[in-house]
């Protein structure tokens, strides 16, 4: 099984026609992505790949419709385009703008949580239900990385996702469903609200979360744990581990100050709820076969 999209799904496109659009949205269906729709305003009865696109998503949901919503738009636009989705009625929505203005992602993220619906982004790669569905820019073609397995990922980071899910691979594992929830400082999902969603997922055996320095959703991780909403194996690797307090590394969501939001913090709280936390990327795969007991 897996979490958030499967091969089941229904997505429509925002942006569709877009060069990132067009493009991602061809190998979303490579993949197995059921792309039933896509939507750019002034675009109406052109199609790409075979995906019919509408002016809008209300127009689309008439012949097809959808349950999860994929935008390839600019920051400027991702706000109205997920109100646009969400006054649709599509629940599911993967945003990958990078730079969404911190007032709207807040907007978003209350729009979405008063209506029940899950954003996941912005400034994400997207997620993969590996074997079933893509959204989003993963590279899902580089085999060496991803392989169907039991593995859950969490991930914060763009550049390390990657690597640390290579070192699952290496370690013997395969992986579910990877999120990834955006490094902004306003993320629409947070870690901790998808952890019961691999709680249920039968088919995920153990987690793995990328995470990094600043904001504190790996201590509401770790939180969660104790509290018994996750109870499956977790392995937990963190970037920015020697990055000096108070400065930004990478982008807006990895910045740690006045004592909060610190690696060494995180690792504690970490640590106290059980999980296996690796110190460098290589350490990810003996770490889940540790905790998960297979023999070496």
């Amino acid at each position: 099984m897996s979490i958030f999209v499967n091969k089941d799904s229904r997505v429509a496109v925002q942006g569709v026609t877009g060069k990132e659009g067009s493009f991602w949205t061809r190998h979303m269906k490579e993949m197995g992505t059921q792309v039933v729709f896509g939507v750019t305003p002034g675009k109406e009865g052109q199609d790409v790949a075979g995906v019919p696109v509408y002016h809008s998503v209300r127009r689309g949901m008439r012949e097809h419709p959808a349950d999860v919503a994929m935008l390839f738009v600019p920051p400027r636009f991702t706000k109205d385009a997920i109100f646009e989705a969400l006054d649709a009625g599509i629940r599911k929505i993967c945003a990958t703008a990078d730079g969404i203005p911190l007032h709207e992602s807040v907007q978003i993220r209350k729009a979405a949580l008063s209506c029940g619906a899950m954003v996941v982004g912005g400034n994400t790669t997207g997620i993969i239900s590996v074997g079933e569905a893509l959204l989003g820019i993963i590279p899902y073609w580089i085999d060496s990385v991803y392989k169907k397995g039991h593995v859950g990922v969490m991930t914060r980071s763009g550049s390390l996702t990657n690597e640390v899910t290579a070192e699952i691979i290496k370690g013997g594992f395969g992986v579910t469903t990877l999120v990834g929830v955006g490094g902004d400082p306003v993320p629409g999902t947070r870690f901790a609200e998808l952890l019961p969603m691999y709680q249920e997922d039968p088919d995920t055996h153990a987690l793995v979360v990328i995470g990094e320095l600043g904001g504190s959703m790996e201590e509401e991780v770790a939180e969660a744990v104790e509290a018994g909403v996750f109870s499956k194996p977790l392995v937990v690797f963190m970037g920015g581990r020697t990055a000096p307090e108070g400065k930004r590394m990478g982008h807006a969501g990895a910045i740690a100050s006045h004592g909060h939001g610190t690696v060494k913090g995180k690792t504690a709280a970490l640590l106290r709820a059980g999980a296996g936390v690796a110190a460098k990327p290589g350490e990810v795969g003996p770490l889940l076969r540790e905790m998960l007991g297979c023999a070496t």
